[in-house]
């Protein structure tokens, strides 16, 4: 799947954490920032993507970085959008969570560190990896270019 914006940047934040913090404010919705900013989890099933099936590319909402392809999403009954890759190597990075008295790998944007979601041992092959993302850390750029609310399925 070819990304519809191939010439897309990501967006430039400010280094100064008080300048940043400002514009993430302004720019994300509350959900958004709390995810984002402070590894909130929005609620299974109530996120625009998680029974989404158009075909696009998974962006950022932060920075706009490119993450995943429509062609990894899978249905994993989880109640948030799954997928099985990342749309290269080097868009995700992983660290270790244990927060909330659980040992997890933590997902984030390699460009600008927000939280995704979390990564599992327990997806479909040929990877066998569950990247369970959140919606509002996300936008989908549609094959058609549009990126309004996902059409229903």
């Amino acid at each position: 799947m070819a990304d519809p914006e191939p010439d897309a940047r990501p967006v430039t934040l400010p280094d100064d954490p008080a300048e940043r913090d400002a514009v993430l404010r302004e720019r994300l919705s509350p959900l958004q920032y709390e995810v984002t900013q402070h590894a909130g989890t929005e609620r299974a099933f109530t996120g625009v993507y998680w029974d989404c099936h158009d075909e696009g590319v998974y962006r950022c909402i932060v920075c706009e970085t490119p993450l995943f392809s429509s062609d990894t999403k899978y249905e994993s009954g989880s109640g948030w959008p799954s997928f099985w890759q990342a749309i290269d190597d080097g868009a995700v990075e992983t660290r270790t969570d244990t927060s909330h008295g659980m040992v997890r790998t933590e997902a984030l944007c390699a460009t600008c560190g927000a939280h995704l979601g979390h990564v599992f041992d327990d997806g479909p092959q040929p990877t066998g990896v569950r990247y369970c993302m959140n919606s509002a850390s996300l936008r989908l750029v549609r094959d058609d270019g549009s990126d309004t609310e996902p059409t229903e399925s």
